[in-house]
């Protein structure tokens, strides 16, 4: 799911809205509509309307599902498929060029990608709350998922290498598609893993919930632990899609490298994060929590978008000005693919513990509703900063991204410096929670 979702962030921006320098036609008008938003930010925004009606009633339907296989496999069945093949259909327009007919596709192809989407995510990761029982197996867990999460980034960026070699074999549209549809195809079969090889009746727990649809949501949303946390949440996935959108533009146009750079990029920021993931799990353990940690993460990746602002203004190796920042940015890459997913099933356990339902689904729903709204901030900051300059010499609008990105992660260590955690361990102790880390922050 990695694979698709960074696939998504990282490509339509720049496959629909291309520098002069790609050699990609423009498909869809750049033009602003109301004076205030793109064609392609405002695809975006349509995009969250569907998931508003569908993330709760998916997130719903599996807290509450009795189904012989589980509660959240059979729903990851059902979607992957669709899933895989709705992400590539996002990259195969019917007109080859600027259209209006592209807009209509795009609208429509989206609504079956993201309910399909939806399918898949949100109870693949409510199984991480499911099968952790104590705030160690749930660190672990969510280690070895956001570890996952960074290889998938790199697959997904192989899209960049494949079409490159394509490129010239193919016309230069033919060869990002044929690009991305081996990369969906890789993607869908490790989708299929879980679904065949989790004995979720087993191993999860597996009580399902009672709770109607509306009070789920109203729990989840005055939840005051959880609060907090998703507002520093959004603005972290609102940044991360403002880098993931961009680093195309960075390469290619502030740097003046080859578009198949950027899969080299993001391969030394995987690389580098793998060493640090295993710490991030000790540091936190040290700490008594992740709060401090993740704060910490925040404030050094608003550095390094700072730093991507000059990129290309001094003297240098154009390869290694990227490389730096980026090998820098892997710490809190990794802290923050690590640390959000386990408070947050923390905080799943501690509302299952203290309200008498598990409900990881609704938790887990809502952080994924509100991570597609903070993706599409971060894409519509991004496209609508573009039209400050997005070619080589004009280039002012991709360098504003940087400091739209260090904006929002500035608000996000600001936001999470409110979440109470050492209130939330000490009643998870109080229910006779086993495996406490102890310690508070």
């Amino acid at each position: 799911m990695s694979i698709l979702a960074n696939l998504l962030n990282t490509l339509l921006v720049f496959f629909y809205l291309p520098p002069d320098t790609a050699g990609l036609p423009q498909l869809v008008t750049d033009r602003m509509v109301l004076g205030v938003l793109t064609v392609v930010a405002i695809i975006a925004a349509a995009g969250r309307l569907t998931d508003a009606i569908t993330d709760p009633l998916i997130a719903s339907s599996s807290d509450s599902s009795t189904h012989k296989r589980g509660r959240r496999i059979p729903f990851m069945a059902v979607g992957m498929i669709p899933a895989a093949f709705g992400t590539l259909l996002m990259f195969v327009p019917p007109v080859g060029e600027e259209s209006g007919w592209n807009i209509v596709w795009l609208l429509g192809v989206q609504v079956v990608l993201y309910i399909a989407l939806t399918a898949y995510v949100t109870p693949a990761f409510a199984l991480v709350a499911d099968l952790g029982r104590t705030p160690d197996e749930r660190l672990r867990l969510s280690t070895w998922t956001s570890m996952a999460w960074a290889i998938g980034l790199v697959l997904s960026s192989l899209t960049f290498l494949v079409a490159g070699i394509l490129d010239g074999t193919l016309s230069t549209v033919r060869a990002w598609q044929v690009a991305v549809a081996i990369v969906c195809v890789i993607a869908v079969c490790f989708m299929a893993v879980p679904v065949f090889t989790i004995d979720e009746p087993r191993y999860a727990r597996h009580e399902p919930s009672t709770t109607p649809l509306i009070q789920s949501i109203k729990t989840v949303l005055t939840n005051p632990f959880f609060r907090f946390y998703a507002a520093a949440d959004f603005a972290y996935f609102g940044g991360l899609a403002i880098i993931q959108t961009g680093i195309l533009f960075y390469v290619s146009v502030l740097l003046e490298l080859e578009e198949w750079v950027s899969s080299v990029l993001l391969l030394l920021m995987v690389v580098v994060s793998a060493v640090f993931f295993p710490l991030v799990a000790k540091w936190a353990r040290g700490m008594g929590g992740g709060k401090r940690l993740t704060i910490r993460a925040f404030l050094l990746a608003a550095v390094v978008f700072l730093a991507i602002a000059g990129l290309g203004l001094w003297d240098g190796v154009p390869f290694l000005q990227a490389a730096v920042p980026i090998a820098v940015f892997s710490l809190p890459f990794a802290i923050l693919s690590i640390m959000p997913q386990w408070i947050l099933s923390d905080i799943a356990e501690h509302a299952a513990r203290t309200g008498g339902e598990a409900q990881a689904g609704m938790f887990y729903a809502t952080r994924t509703f509100l991570q597609k709204l903070a993706t599409t901030l971060g894409v519509v900051m991004f496209a609508l900063l573009l039209q400050f300059g997005r070619d080589v010499g004009d280039d002012l609008g991709v360098r504003l991204t940087g400091i739209g990105g260090a904006i929002l992660y500035l608000v996000a260590a600001s936001l999470f410096g409110r979440y109470d955690e050492a209130r939330l361990q000490r009643e998870l102790a109080a229910t006779g929670h086993a495996g406490e880390f102890g310690g508070s922050n």
